[in-house]
Order: structure tokens, then C-alpha cells, then sequence
């Protein structure tokens, strides 16, 4: 298991609020070295605790103001061909396999309730899957978020591996 501080906290916090903060800018406002910056945020990344950097979309600024999330029930022995497939739609942001009712729930963005439609009728084409359910996301009042939760498991951690946090 991968454990990190509240310093490495600190790091990804900063780095999920500007991901191109410099790492100069980094070590000033968290009062450490630019060299402890540059190996924490390595170690991060080689112990995939830090998986990369990406922009964050506006999908009704590109033309894609509808999203969904669709249930799939499958059978199961054809899962990978269903996720193959699923894969070649560039609606499909985002594919989970879940525990329960449904096997696969399926994050997408569309441009209208008739593309949805139309998106549908293309996931249900695919081999292996049985049935279809779409929920409509009309907002997002918490979106994707780590930053609280590395707080809370961290709280208890110093500033470094020996050193409390500073005050």
C-alpha cells in the first residue's frame, strides 16, 4: 500500500487547483525545497499514487451539454467484447464495472436526448449486451473531487516523513 503525508497532501492539492504551478512556486508556498518538490511529486508518480495531468473540458462549451449514465446488464462471458466496443464510441467518457444489478455503468456525453437515442440503439447493437437503462445528470453540485479525502487520512501524518506540519 502506498502511504503518503500531509506534505504530499499539500503537493497534489496544489497541483489538482493549477496544474502548471511551477515547482519553484510549489517549494515557496509550502516552505520546502524545490529538490523535495521535484522527488515527492517523481515518487508520486512512480508509485502511481499520481497518475498524470489533465485538463478539465467544459462539455457544453464543445457542443456536448447532455450527459448520462447508462446501466448495462451483459453477458457476462462477453464483457471485454462489450468494453472493446464500447471503447470504439467517442461518446463514452468513462466505463465502470459495477457489483449488483447492472454490470457495466457507462459515463457519456451527448449533444441531445435524440443522440442519446441514437447512442443507445449503437450500445445495444453490440454483442453481449442485454439491456440499457439512462439516467440524466441536469448538474453537478460536487464534481470530481480527491482533495478532502487525502486530507482526512493524512491528518494525522507529518510535514515529511519525520517533521510536523508547519502552523
Amino acid at each position: 500500500m502506498n502511504s503518503i503525508d500531509r506534505l504530499d497532501a499539500e503537493i497534489i492539492g496544489r497541483l489538482t487547483e493549477d496544474a502548471r504551478v511551477g515547482i519553484a512556486d510549489l517549494a515557496a508556498d509550502l516552505s520546502v525545497s524545490r529538490a523535495t518538490i521535484q522527488t515527492r511529486i517523481r515518487r508520486l508518480e512512480e508509485t502511481g499514487v499520481l497518475l498524470g495531468f489533465r485538463p478539465i473540458i467544459d462539455l457544453s462549451a464543445v457542443g456536448m451539454p447532455v450527459q448520462a449514465l447508462v446501466s448495462l446488464e451483459l453477458d457476462q462471458r462477453k464483457m471485454q467484447h462489450v468494453v472493446a466496443g464500447l471503447r470504439k464510441l467517442p461518446e463514452v467518457l468513462e466505463i465502470k464495472i459495477q457489483a449488483g444489478r447492472e454490470d457495466l455503468l457507462v459515463h457519456v456525453a451527448i449533444a441531445s436526448l435524440d443522440a442519446l437515442q441514437v447512442l443507445t440503439a449503437s450500445i445495444v447493437d453490440i454483442d453481449g449486451v442485454r439491456k440499457t437503462t439512462s439516467t440524466f445528470s441536469v448538474a453537478t453540485p460536487l464534481p470530481y473531487r480527491v482533495q478532502p479525502l487525502l486530507d482526512h487520512i493524512t491528518a494525522d501524518a507529518g510535514w515529511g516523513r519525520s517533521t510536523p506540519a508547519p502552523r
